[in-house]
């Protein structure tokens, strides 16, 4: 293993940083080393996900613009987005699948109550949301100025203008040529200033890691272990066996050689917990370490950092049966299945307002009338919950990558 390596060099930052967070736990958080430590770490962290969230509009709408006219150009667009989205409902569904497997087999928080989490319940205002009208936001915003969506990084919209584009370059031909080289420039560019900032890595993911294992509450988490625990447990269960294993069907690539390849964004998404912030990273590891085509690429990672939440769908249906269980409340099948359609459906896209993904947790208590000011009780280990899941997320993207470059390089 050789230092110089920039995966190495990640991988032995990851764990330095957590072993000087947990240091700091250990020494209290109110010592004037721990917060002149937690000070410094917060500005190195908040500095490289600035730097990442920096080229992260550009990158996004030069690569789905260049992605699909060059998939257009070469017959493979409809192959493509069928493969796609086939394979982004398919490993959602398993998700949830194996979050409500598991909430139902070791029942989370059964022989707890919603009275024990009194004060956090009640300084909680939950902000709901109906299923109609989180809808009717999610359309909202697909559609939007590009120029003001460019601006304020809103990703979905974003991601469907550059879409639209795509197309229209392919139909306007030789017209647009020159658009079309210059954006496939600014791509280049944009992958070039990503590895400037990948130089940085080490000690950003050090910061961001240190800060969150300093800042935990050991006995919050210690009360919920068994949820924690669950969905830990089922989240690494999918991102360890299901993902590779239908990597391996698909493709013949072994778990060993993707991990490889797809360490740096791993470690990145799960020190980050953004899916978004990671997308810069994880288009450099599938194009130069997965050896996924530009094109392909292009297309399917910037859509599934936005659509494809495995991690979030899976932690969305193991909650709301842990609410359950604190409710007293048993879900019948068909209760289930409505978690499971609207699990899926808050993973795949959050309206643009404040604590969206916590509105689509809402959603999901919702549909089967279970308490929404449960949230609140969530909310404290979400942090920690959210670097697992985020970390299967890019991990669901990358394999999506490499099974639609499979489909769609058949003929």
């Amino acid at each position: 293993m050789q230092l110089r390596s920039l995966n190495t060099q990640i991988l032995l930052a990851a764990i330095l940083g957590i072993a000087l967070g947990a240091a700091l736990a250990v020494l209290g958080k109110d010592t004037s080393v721990a917060q002149q430590s937690l000070y410094v770490a917060g500005l190195i962290g908040t500095l490289f996900i600035d730097l990442l969230k920096m080229v992260l509009i550009p990158l996004v709408f030069a690569s789905i613009s260049v992605g699909v006219a060059n998939l257009r150009a070469h017959d493979q667009i409809h192959r493509t987005w069928v493969a796609t989205l086939g394979f982004f409902a398919l490993s959602m569904a398993l998700a949830v699948v194996l979050g409500l497997s598991a909430a139902n087999l070791f029942r989370p928080g059964e022989g707890m109550q919603l009275a024990m989490f009194a004060d956090a319940t009640r300084a909680f205002e939950a902000r709901q949301m109906p299923l109609s009208e989180f809808f009717a936001h999610f359309l909202h915003s697909l559609f939007q100025n590009p120029v003001a969506a460019l601006a304020q990084g809103k990703v979905l919209s974003v991601v469907m203008f550059a879409l639209i584009l795509g197309i229209a370059l392919v139909v306007g031909g030789e017209r647009y040529r020159n658009l079309l080289l210059l954006l496939q420039e600014l791509l280049e560019l944009t992958l070039l200033i990503v590895g400037w900032i990948m130089r940085l890595a080490p000690l950003g993911i050090m910061a961001l890691l240190l800060k969150l294992a300093a800042t935990q509450d050991i006995a919050l988490l210690a009360t919920m272990t068994k949820f924690i625990a669950v969905v830990i447990g089922t989240t690494l269960l999918h991102g360890v066996v299901v993902l590779p294993l239908i990597l391996y069907l698909v493709t013949g690539m072994t778990p060993l050689h993707f991990w490889r390849g797809a360490r740096e964004a791993l470690v990145m998404a799960f020190a980050t917990s953004s899916s978004s912030a990671t997308l810069p990273v994880t288009m450099r590891c599938a194009e130069q370490h997965l050896h996924v085509n530009r094109s392909v690429g292009g297309f399917v990672l910037p859509l599934g950092a936005t659509m494809n939440m495995d991690g979030t769908a899976l932690y969305e249906a193991a909650a709301a049966l842990f609410v359950a269980n604190l409710a007293g409340i048993d879900l019948n099948v068909m209760q289930q299945m409505i978690v499971f359609l609207t699990a899926m459906l808050g993973a795949i896209g959050a309206p643009g307002i404040p604590s969206a993904g916590m509105v689509t947790m809402l959603i999901v208590l919702q549909s089967v009338g279970l308490p929404v000011e449960a949230i609140a009780i969530l909310l404290p280990v979400d942090r920690l919950l959210d670097t697992f899941r985020t970390a299967v997320n890019v991990e669901g993207d990358m394999v999506g990558s490499l099974v639609v470059q499979k489909f769609s390089a058949r003929r």
